[in-house]
């Protein structure tokens, strides 16, 4: 097992643990979530602050170039993440490439679109509150690296064989925090704006540095070269 997968397992037991402490704080002391209101963010500190700045930095890292200790997967937008192949790219079939994987992506944005309004439509029915909203999204925090580690549903839509090579990669906190558009205060747009912009600067790079995101022009997303091995399950089928 990889050196990235077994950070990317204990991180998934923490978000875990995570949501298990929402759903019992929700239920023993809901008034810890008064800060979803408006400002309150900034009227008394909660262990949800500490939430907050883990889920910014998270972010923060997405949009800026680190090495180590963060998957490829999710850095290969940057140019220190970059390996050229040596013979001349083939531009028409790399064009043909991001016109594909884009298309597909943009499938899986209608859909989470139209989950998110469905969602939305139960907020305004009264059916959830914005304490419903904070746990979906908590949830959606586990389920997106339950997608990367044991069966990511998004595959059946995208063919990418791996995380490394998927064209959506760093979405996920843009998906995961959508719910939280329709709570309105500080602690939930600060999250949605950063989200948003993460995937703004992902999309950007997908338009300007396309060859960065084909393994065929980028020989460090190849399997041959992955050290991440997040999808081992993946892996095994391909060798």
């Amino acid at each position: 097992m990889s050196a990235t997968r077994k950070r990317y397992i204990l991180r998934l037991i923490g978000r875990i643990i995570v949501f298990i402490l929402c759903v019992v704080f929700c239920i023993c002391k809901p008034e810890i979530f008064d800060l979803l209101d408006g400002w309150n963010f900034f009227k008394s500190l909660s262990i949800l602050h500490l939430l907050w700045g883990i889920w910014v930095i998270d972010m923060i890292l997405q949009i800026i170039p680190i090495k180590n200790k963060i998957a490829l997967g999710s850095q290969k937008l940057f140019a220190n993440r970059f390996r050229p192949i040596r013979d001349r790219i083939n531009y028409p079939a790399l064009r043909k490439y991001i016109v594909t994987t884009t298309k597909s992506a943009y499938s899986v944005l209608i859909f989470w679109g139209l989950l998110v309004l469905v969602i939305g439509i139960l907020y305004y029915c009264g059916v959830l509150n914005r304490l419903g909203l904070f746990l979906i999204s908590v949830a959606f925090y586990v389920c997106d690296l339950i997608c990367v580690l044991i069966w990511c549903p998004f595959r059946l839509i995208m063919k990418n064989k791996c995380c490394t090579t998927c064209r959506i990669f760093n979405w996920d906190h843009l998906m995961m925090f959508s719910p939280l558009i329709f709570a309105g205060g500080f602690f939930s747009v600060s999250l949605v704006v950063l989200a948003f912009a993460a995937w703004l600067v992902w999309e950007l790079c997908v338009l300007i540095y396309p060859e960065r995101f084909w393994e065929i022009s980028n020989t460090a997303l190849r399997c041959s070269e992955c050290t991440d091995k997040l999808c081992t399950q993946y892996c095994k089928k391909l060798r």
